[in-house]
């Protein structure tokens, strides 16, 4: 009731205001942007170095604004019911692909709560192993662990995760088992492969790449359909002999369903531009993100097709969090 509330408010403003004078006026005061995860994470860096650069070219500032929690349900519940202004924007993420399937009780849909701004980034996770493990490539992972059925151990950050998910996906295509380890988080996860303590993890790149290049850990294949241009001489899973694979982490600029359109095109196109600029590309690569682009209707596709894609993994996989 609130949102709908909120939405029609929101609808006799606009229709009260001609649309290309919304669009050329806006932003006349600040913008926040939500994100769901901590700061520091991999998604705030990258909202605030383009938030920063939006700020510069829109005249208003964009102020990031963490609401972390329950796999970023929080902060997207908070952002759905936001006032469709173009004031409150919301980086979704691969989570919210995840989430829609893993959550039974969800008080949103983001396909249908939120329209698409601009796919941001993506960042490839990737397949490390601890060094003392004696293989150099995927295929002799996968050899491995069908000749010692139950020998191997792979740590996961928690159910439901993108890196966890990744993991699921790499069983069921390669046709194994290991035994799962779950640790609090990334980087409780990241501790136990270090000791030694488990065999094998997905990781977010950026979390792994200061280990892989001081040797501590080894980089088995990253995740997404290319190589990833912080890690060139490091082979894609789909190179592999898992044809197909695909797991990324990805986020994008969204605003709550009713937003102008033209408030939506403006973004869109300051987006562009700032995701261009040689600057924000060599921030993002240090952080393992590669930077995306497009129209709002691209971005709106991947979406589309990435929830299912994730639901049926989830289902499939029985994977289940305690609510």
């Amino acid at each position: 009731m609130k949102r709908l509330l909120i939405r029609a408010i929101a609808g006799l403003w606009a229709l009260s205001t001609p649309m290309a004078a919304i669009a050329a006026d806006y932003p006349t005061r600040p913008v926040r942007v939500i994100v769901g995860l901590s700061a520091g994470s991999g998604v705030d860096v990258m909202a605030r170095v383009v938030g920063q650069k939006l700020s510069e070219a829109m005249g208003q500032p964009f102020l990031i604004e963490n609401r972390p929690g329950a796999g970023s349900n929080i902060a997207t519940q908070y952002a759905a019911t936001a006032a469709p202004d173009g004031y409150t924007l919301f980086i979704a993420t691969v989570a919210n692909a995840i989430n829609a399937t893993l959550y039974a009780k969800l008080q949103f849909d983001v396909l249908r709560d939120f329209s698409p701004i601009i796919l941001a980034g993506t960042a490839a996770n990737l397949l490390v192993v601890n060094p003392a493990l004696p293989v150099q490539s995927v295929q002799e992972f996968i050899k491995l662990a069908k000749e010692k059925p139950g020998s191997l151990t792979m740590g996961s950050s928690g159910n439901g995760t993108a890196v966890q998910m990744a993991g699921e996906m790499f069983q069921r295509q390669a046709d194994i088992k290991v035994v799962p380890v779950p640790y609090k988080g990334g980087p409780e996860a990241t501790t136990g492969l270090l000791g030694g303590q488990i065999d094998s993890l997905f990781v977010i790149t950026s979390t792994a790449l200061t280990h892989i290049n001081s040797g501590r850990v080894r980089a088995l294949a990253v995740t997404s359909r290319t190589r990833t241009a912080v890690l060139p001489n490091v082979p894609t899973l789909n190179e592999s002999g898992l044809a197909g694979f695909e797991a990324v982490t990805w986020f994008g600029f969204t605003a709550p369903t009713g937003t102008p359109r033209e408030v939506v095109d403006r973004l869109n196109a300051e987006l562009n531009k700032v995701l261009a600029m040689p600057d924000v590309k060599e921030k993002l690569a240090l952080q393992g993100i590669d930077v995306g682009g497009g129209t709002p209707d691209q971005f709106g596709a991947y979406m589309r097709a990435e929830f299912p894609k994730w639901g049926t993994l989830v289902k499939e996989s029985g994977t289940k969090i305690i609510e």
